[in-house]
């Protein structure tokens, strides 16, 4: 059973920064595809960042540039490092694996960034 634990949201004035955590368990962690999704109110929910168990990494391409993704491989953790933060990156953040035709989700983390 893969299980999934967020950390690190909070509120943040604009052009701010943030780190988010994920921390995983159940799963080959240096194999596993580890994906960042957020979900703005009334909005449906959307892929930020991924990091392959090569390493790999792929951004939306609205957060290219501000955003890293990042893994502690020992302590099967993935980072979300998020700077320059804009009003527009308010939602709440999730942690995903996607294992065969299941995915599994984190509790979610609030980010909140004020103009």
């Amino acid at each position: 059973q893969v299980q999934l634990v967020e950390s690190g949201g909070g509120s943040v004035q604009a052009g701010g920064s943030l780190r988010l955590s994920c921390v995983a368990s159940g799963t080959f962690f240096s194999l596993t595809t580890i994906n960042w999704y957020r979900q703005a109110p009334g909005k449906q929910r959307e892929s930020v960042a991924s990091i392959t168990g090569y390493g790999d990494t792929t951004y939306t391409g609205s957060v290219k540039g501000r955003f890293t993704i990042s893994r502690d491989i020992p302590n099967n953790t993935v980072y979300l490092r998020m700077d320059s933060l804009r009003p527009e990156d308010t939602a709440v953040y999730y942690c995903n694996v996607r294992r065969g035709y299941t995915d599994y989700w984190g509790q979610g983390t609030q980010v909140t960034v004020s103009s």
